[in-house]
């Protein structure tokens, strides 16, 4: 059987990640609209990666906020660490996630055909 603690804690870790972007407890003016996405939890629990999206066209805004979640990482660290009871609070890892993004193109693109195979 395979061991679901990973999944488990990940979904506790995006679950307190995104409460504390939505209560505004990250004071960083860079971190704009952003969702997490996923979070992946490596065997050991020692290792995060947390898939962010950032709801804006400007790349520039986008690589702003993802420095201001690197900045981020040493608060987000600590406050999981008193949220979640684990042995060893995991090593975070922002990754961008533009799959909702690829998903709007594809879907735009899709409703395009439609409208001229409707023509």
């Amino acid at each position: 059987m395979a061991n679901h603690r990973p999944r488990r804690v990940g979904e506790l870790i995006k679950k307190e990640i995104s409460q504390m972007l939505l209560q505004d407890e990250i004071k960083d003016p860079r971190i704009g609209f952003v969702t997490i996405t996923d979070v992946e939890v490596s065997g050991d629990l020692r290792h995060a990666k947390v898939f962010v999206s950032v709801y804006d066209k400007d790349e520039g805004v986008k690589e702003e906020t993802m420095e201001g979640l690197e900045n981020a990482i040493g608060y987000i660290r600590r406050e999981l660490g008193q949220r979640i009871r684990l042995r060893h609070t995991p090593e975070i890892l922002f990754r961008y996630d533009n799959s909702i993004e690829r998903g709007t193109k594809i879907f735009k693109i899709l409703e395009d055909l439609k409208n001229e195979n409707d023509e």
